[in-house]
């Protein structure tokens, strides 16, 4: 338990300026800069958009001390690993990337993964129609009271499935899972992995075994993000050299309908590197190459084999791509070991027309008290991010980057041996009024509200 604040230095970095219409980051031109460096304890940091100092704050419903917020926020905890759900079994461990729903009698449904890996064991998802009975993975689904912001019910929604570390929500209402691995039946598994599964948000018990969308590629997927005008999914890949994907889907609503799998490329600049030497606020042109064979046959002996085939056709490198979610009629992506000191870059991907887009580098950390490692991220009501750390040294915080372009910082990890347990799975609420995230280690899911209108998300 802490009791008291904590004393870091900050430092506070713009990226780009708001359009008046209000889209995150709209003005082009105006490069990232660093704005000032302060000292702050108990003094409220003078951060535009931001939400002042943190300080330790215990939860509503546990008196534990998990998090430090900002005056007047308040949260509960709840999902735990080891705690029994609805259905009878154990909560598994390794929470990670998640999404909410509008659910029935105005309740919220979570869609949580569990980025499990292995074989079954204790903190295995099981006891369900299974992809694969021989791998750990899977999904849990929680109905919160949106009101007391506490856990009505749980149980697993897929199972079978390894790694499951993020992924995105559908604009027809049901969560794609992706598996951070490619491991298979040379890993002594039943079956091949890699791949993404689409989870009905709605069900209320997993009764059909999930099944693979093998056309959105077998390679290190993190997360997606749909463009809900185009229904294109865009893709990132978590590996030190990663790729950005599309998928086409045949059918809108049905992504085992099967579809067409590209690769980003930049205009003029073959085989661009992109994990060091950018520039801020600088915008490059984006077209796609074609992936012939999204689920090659050596995929688990070569996991960069699909990222390989699109790099021999120009496609452009990054460094471990892993948030992604759309907003603003943007695709937000982070690199998590991005830009020259290797702490993190946020991106911006706007698509022009049905082959071009534009792929703005919004954020690049100088400092780890700044931005140390973003993973999962989401886009706030206000049009700003929800930036998850996961580095594995000390706290690790939950930031935001203000639509005018400030870095401050939301909530941070608290719990006794368990600080540099991983942030992940920021999402809001339906209607806008509660942060819902993960704290991988300890394992458990957290709900934060507050006076949200008197900042920048």
């Amino acid at each position: 338990m802490k009791s008291s604040p904590i004393h870091r230095r900050h430092f506070l970095q713009t990226a780009t300026a708001l359009s008046a219409g209000g889209a995150l980051l709209g003005v082009e031109g105006m490069v990232a800069r660093a704005l000032h460096a302060r000292e702050l304890g108990r003094q409220k940091p003078d951060v535009p958009g931001g939400y002042g100092a943190l300080r330790p704050t215990p939860s509503r419903n546990t008196g534990e001390y998990i998090l430090s917020l900002p005056d007047g926020f308040s949260y509960t905890a709840f999902g735990r690993v080891g705690s029994t759900m609805s259905d009878g079994h154990k909560t598994p461990d390794s929470h990670d990337g998640m999404a909410a729903f509008k659910a029935e009698n105005g309740k919220v449904r979570l869609v949580r993964n569990h980025e499990v890996k292995g074989k079954p064991n204790e903190g295995h998802v099981g006891g369900v129609a299974s992809y694969d009975k021989s791998a750990a993975g899977g999904t849990t689904t929680l109905i919160v009271d949106p009101q007391t912001r506490l856990l009505e019910s749980a149980f697993v929604s897929v199972g079978g499935t390894l790694a499951n570390c993020a992924g995105g929500a559908t604009p027809w209402g049901s969560w794609i899972t992706c598996e951070e691995t490619v491991a298979g039946t040379a890993a002594g598994f039943e079956k091949h992995h890699g791949y993404c599964f689409e989870v009905p948000a709605h069900s209320d018990r997993a009764v059909v075994a999930p099944e693979p969308l093998t056309a959105m590629g077998r390679f290190v997927h993190e997360a997606i993000a749909i463009d809900p005008r185009s229904h294109i999914v865009y893709l990132t890949e978590d590996r030190k050299t990663a790729g950005f994907y599309r998928f086409h889907p045949k059918v809108k609503n049905k992504l085992a309908e099967g579809g067409r799998l590209e690769m980003a490329v930049i205009k003029d600049m073959p085989k661009a590197d992109l994990r060091t030497k950018q520039t801020m606020g600088k915008a490059m042109q984006v077209t796609w190459v074609s992936i012939e064979d999204p689920d090659p046959k050596n995929a688990e002996a070569d996991e960069l084999a699909v990222c390989n085939e699109g790099v021999s056709k120009g496609a452009a490198t990054f460094a471990r791509l892993e948030g992604c979610w759309y907003g603003n009629g943007s695709i937000f992506l982070n690199a998590t070991n991005g830009g020259d000191k290797q702490l993190g870059q946020v991106w911006r991907y706007e698509p022009v027309d049905a082959d071009t887009g534009k792929l703005t580098l919004l954020f690049e950390s100088a400092d780890k008290s700044v931005l140390h490692m973003p993973d999962n991220l989401c886009v706030s009501p206000k049009g700003g991010l929800v930036l998850c750390e996961d580095n594995d040294q000390g706290n690790q915080y939950v930031r935001g980057l203000s639509p005018k372009g400030y870095l401050f910082d939301v909530a941070a990890n608290i719990v006794a041996g368990h600080e540099n347990g991983e942030v992940a799975g920021a999402t809001f609420s339906p209607d806008n009024k509660t942060l819902f995230f993960n704290l991988q280690d300890p394992g458990l899911t957290v709900a934060v509200w507050g006076p949200w209108e008197r900042g920048a998300l």
